[in-house]
């Protein structure tokens, strides 16, 4: 099976050099485990301090605190035709990286169509846009992975199945439950071949579906989702979420559960190195997470968690 090789790197002090090691690590367990049996696809997802340090072959990912356009987030193609991505730091920068990761395995060139009946009354059969992460995108669908928020994505049957076959997974969570179905601040984009517009259909408050005339889009060279994602990008991508988040929270008590069954195991590890090397270095002193003033941690920081919440009230 062919291996895809994707590169992790913060260009903000938002987005600390442990921090981007440790979402790294989560994202590529979430790749192994929970994508790729499911789409049929191998990779890797690797941290690295600086841009020039990624090898030739890699697609970046990259983390800043700059990107106020919405239109710059997201994917890109290179000068070379190949996929990066652009992630704005907020307080769940971790799930917009995972929605990247996903969507480039899934369709690295933003080009993937798949026919199916429309959610539209009366448009007949359509063309989907193969975006995984979208339709689940919001903090509402995602779930931790070693204390880890990531995002949920869709199925292949989610695209294809013509109505709901019992027994079927239609996203990773269950956030859907039918095919091109949209969760709660999710979004799912297709093209009507009669005439060649884009449509986009999203949930209101009251749970109906809510469609939009994208209208006639031309410039697939450069990518379809990046084309279509200029029209529609979440909030929660740009600016991230309130600290006192249900979902946020929830994250936060799953992510000090992670910690502490890691911490118990490090300092297992600790006492046995101690035994094995009783003189080195390494064994007089205690080396541990840091965090410097202006950091932005990923969402399991305990740190973070009494910071916000003390912001909040």
């Amino acid at each position: 099976m062919l291996s895809y090789h994707l590169a992790l790197i913060s260009q903000t002090e938002a987005a600390s050099a442990e921090s981007v090691m440790e979402v790294a690590a989560a994202v590529q367990r979430q790749v192994v485990r929970d994508f790729a049996p499911v789409w049929g696809v191998a990779a890797t997802v690797e941290p690295f301090a600086r841009l020039e340090q990624v090898p030739t072959g890699y697609w970046p990912i990259i983390v800043r605190d700059d990107l106020n356009d919405p239109s710059v987030l997201g994917l890109h193609l290179d000068h070379h035709g190949q996929p990066l991505a652009l992630v704005q730091a907020t307080n769940i920068w971790s799930v917009t990286v995972s929605h990247e990761v996903l969507e480039m395995l899934a369709d690295p060139y933003g080009n993937r169509l798949i026919p199916g009946g429309s959610l539209k009354p009366g448009q007949g059969v359509v063309e989907y846009l193969v975006e995984v992460a979208d339709p689940v995108e919001a903090i509402a669908s995602a779930y931790s992975v070693s204390g880890v928020l990531v995002s949920d994505f869709v199925t292949p049957e989610y695209f294809t199945d013509p109505v709901a076959a019992a027994g079927a997974t239609y996203s990773f969570t269950g956030a859907v439950e039918r095919p091109r179905d949209v969760a709660d601040g999710g979004v799912v984009r297709w093209r009507e071949p009669l005439t060649r517009n884009w449509w986009q259909a999203e949930r209101t408050p009251t749970g109906q579906l809510q469609f939009t005339d994208l209208g006639v889009i031309q410039g697939a060279q450069l990518g379809l989702r990046r084309l279509v994602d200029n029209r529609y990008t979440s909030r929660e991508r740009i600016v991230g979420v309130p600290p006192d988040n249900p979902y946020l929270v929830a994250a936060w008590e799953r992510a000090a559960d992670e910690q502490a069954a890691a911490t118990a195991w490090a300092q297992e590890v600790a006492g046995q190195l101690t035994t094995l090397v009783p003189d080195g270095p390494r064994s007089r002193g205690r080396a541990g997470p840091s965090t410097s003033s202006g950091h932005i941690p990923c969402i399991y920081s305990a740190q973070y968690r009494k910071t916000t919440r003390s912001h909040a009230k």
